[in-house]
């Protein structure tokens, strides 16, 4: 996908994931072609982000320990963010993936074999909206008329939504520069754009190598959670039960073990992220674990996504969320 500027890509209209939908198409013909993806084979494919509970789960090797005694194996792959993840699992090129709450909204709405299986509990804090120290925007009102780095579809995509919309601004008010985390801190501190809609950890590398200030967190504007999802074929096959049940168990384990040893999860995450540890440590202690099943209140939460997006035309048509709720041994 050819780097994105603020002035190519200031349309509040959600525009399909061109680049990653070639992505997604790769991958599909590696599913189909693949000896990884052979049909008489035991194996679950997961997809994981540079961060978070999967790249944990892989690193310790606790899945495959678990898993061996039902004769499966694990395929790890790993995706830059939430979207390219859930166009892979939409292509049926992986099997499990986690995301925030923005990606599996789009992916629902061009897959009805997306399913929800898991989430971790909130964690608002862990996204914000960033300024420069010196800058003028004083307040989310302020941002009327000014460019913000965002990824698109992303979690902090539906947190300026809410943001915007808590402090009265329409959205097509202001300019949107669609850019991956890595374009968008270097933008941002070349002061290209004027403010920063970004999740952890990149939140807290971003606010300690350049200095700036803290405009909004997600607390009080949305939850914030990672969603655990796999496809209808795969979640509804009788012999993958037990093997879905067995990876949300491990998740769990690796959960109750960085709930309390947040300097030992820094120290293993940060070659593989690329920011040092002690960063690291300041958005682990915004993070929250505790995987479970999708419930009621979660459901609306997701179902209150769904609506804005639809609202605001960046969705085609409207969603159910609880349609993608998966429901054991249906």
């Amino acid at each position: 996908m050819p780097r994105a500027t603020a002035r190519t890509l200031t349309s509040g209209r959600y525009a399909p994931f061109n680049g990653w939908m070639l992505f997604a198409a790769a991958l599909t013909l590696l599913a189909l072609f693949s000896p990884q993806a052979r049909a008489d084979e035991k194996v679950i494919r997961i997809g994981y982000q540079k961060y978070g509970t999967l790249v944990l789960l892989k690193g310790k090797g606790l899945l495959e320990e678990r898993l061996k005694p039902l004769g499966y194996r694990v395929a790890w792959s790993e995706f830059p963010s939430g979207p390219p993840l859930m166009e892979a699992l939409n292509a049926g090129a992986i099997d499990l993936g986690s995301a925030g709450e923005a990606p599996p909204i789009f992916a629902q709405a061009a897959s009805r074999d997306l399913v929800y299986v898991a989430h971790e509990p909130a964690a608002p804090r862990g996204e914000a909206i960033l300024v420069a120290a010196d800058s003028p925007i004083r307040t989310v009102a302020d941002l009327r008329g000014r460019t913000i780095a965002l990824n698109k579809g992303s979690n902090v995509h539906y947190f300026l939504v809410r943001a915007l919309e808590a402090a009265g601004v329409p959205y097509d008010a202001v300019k949107l520069a669609f850019l991956g985390p890595a374009d968008a801190a270097a933008a941002f501190a070349r002061g290209s754009v004027e403010a920063w809609a970004i999740w952890d950890p990149y939140l807290a590398s971003g606010e300690r190598a350049t200095g700036a200030r803290t405009l909004v967190t997600g607390e009080g504007l949305v939850p914030n959670r990672q969603f655990y999802l796999s496809r209808r074929p795969f979640a509804d096959a009788p012999a993958n039960r037990a093997v879905l049940d067995t990876t949300l168990a491990a998740i769990g384990t690796i959960d109750a073990w960085a709930k309390d040893n947040t300097d030992a999860v820094a120290a293993e995450l940060a070659p593989s992220v690329g920011i040092p540890a002690p960063i690291l440590t300041v958005a682990l202690k915004r993070l929250t674990y505790g995987v479970t099943p999708l419930d009621a209140g979660t459901v609306a939460d997701q179902q209150a996504v769904a609506d804005a997006f639809h609202r605001l035309g960046l969705l085609p048509k409207p969603l159910v969320v609880s349609d993608a709720v998966w429901k054991p041994g249906t």
